[in-house]
């Protein structure tokens, strides 16, 4: 019960904080045009996408470069960027690399080939892309950084992401007062995954987090049966689901398979909470863990009603998008970008100019005042 009321009590704050939109420093950004997130059908991935001519493309070329179609929120990312774009009067080449570095470093190479006017790339990896940079700032093509900061390069014009210290901040505050740490005896066992060990997203969502939860380990009131704290031990290649089941199968056969209780699985994102929660299915029998998550996929949000997943922080790509429209619009026109961060971001050779749009939680209680409300998703998608 106290789990609940604590969820109806933060779900209330945060729809509020929702409501401010994209960061402390500008108003909400509107939704993308084009129909629902998610609904395009884009080319096989991988495979060369000839740009869409939006109305005139009178804006010029734009180049956006996605990682793969394998998670939900990059469709969505995508979609919602291209329809932005195309809204604004630019021309979109908007391909997808199958989370295949070689394949990202051809498509973009082609964007440059095809003189187009800004990329905009969200990296597998983001210290894979230094020679087709050093191509793009050769020939002054300006570059902005889309959600993963593109490392170790001095091509790099623009950040724009959402705050992801704050992500995993919020995900360890969540598991904080839902397990009352402050107050209840303890101790809770929780086990931790995290995400791909080539995203610098997910240093931050993991730092955030332990940040938060380090002290309660250090006390003893948070217990790690298996052992696996550091980051490199809870890294998920690629973020992928079946990796974060096998990992937590094997967890659970040899931490929990006399009864032990598992109380809380932080994970930084949905594709790692849903391979949990696989596992967790198939094997685990006692009370129901915490597990946190990050996207608000559609597998999640319906785990979310169904009591299998806490919560989700919700990331409106929408949002995003538009803020990233907003930079094209200003390097087009020879203006500088609205930033709101030039300290935190240094990817190794400079500090990266950065946009940073404020995550909020989505649970059982606010979901639909998050996601169908605001038209993210509707009724029917969560059935």
């Amino acid at each position: 019960m106290k789990r609940k009321l604590l969820s109806v009590i933060l779900a209330a704050a945060m729809v509020t904080a929702m409501l401010a939109g994209c960061g402390s420093k500008q108003e909400e950004a509107p939704a993308a045009t084009g129909g629902e997130a998610g609904t395009e059908a884009p080319a096989a991935e991988g495979e060369a996408e000839a740009p869409a001519e939006s109305a005139g493309g009178a804006g010029g070329l734009v180049g956006v470069a996605m990682p793969t179609k394998d998670l939900q929120r990059w469709n969505q990312d995508g979609s919602n960027m291209k329809a932005e774009l195309e809204a604004a009067g630019y021309t979109v080449d908007l391909q997808y690399a199958s989370n295949d570095n070689a394949t990202m470093v051809s498509q973009i190479e082609t964007m440059i080939a095809n003189e187009c006017k800004v990329l905009v790339i969200a990296s597998i990896d983001g210290d894979a892309l230094g020679t087709v940079l050093a191509q793009a700032k050769e020939k002054n093509i300006p570059v902005i950084a889309y959600d993963r900061l593109l490392k170790n390069s001095d091509a790099v014009t623009y950040y724009a992401t959402f705050d992801n210290y704050m992500v995993g901040q919020k995900q360890g505050e969540y598991i904080k007062e839902a397990l009352d740490l402050d107050n209840a005896e303890g101790p809770f066992n929780l086990e931790i995954f995290t995400g791909d060990p080539g995203d610098n997203n997910a240093t931050f969502f993991y730092g955030g987090a332990m940040d938060v939860l380090n002290p309660y380990i250090d006390s003893g009131k948070l217990v790690i049966q298996s052992g696996q704290k550091e980051f490199a031990e809870v890294a998920t290649a690629n973020w992928a689901t079946e990796t974060a089941q096998s990992r937590m199968d094997a967890i659970l056969a040899s931490y929990y398979a006399d009864g032990t209780t598992l109380d809380v699985v932080l994970c930084s994102n949905d594709s790692t909470a849903l391979g949990v929660t696989n596992a967790l299915d198939a094997a685990y029998t006692g009370e129901w863990p915490i597990i946190t998550g990050q996207d608000c996929d559609i597998a999640n949000v319906k785990n979310m009603i169904a009591g299998k997943q806490s919560m989700s922080i919700f990331k409106d790509t929408r949002t995003l998008a538009s803020q990233v429209v907003k930079m094209v619009d200003s390097i087009m026109k020879g203006e500088e970008a609205e930033v709101n961060d030039t300290e935190t971001y240094d990817n190794g050779v400079i500090v990266v100019p950065s946009y940073l749009c404020e995550p909020v939680f989505a649970d059982a209680n606010n979901y639909k005042e998050l996601l169908i409300d605001s038209g993210y998703y509707t009724e029917d998608d969560l059935k």
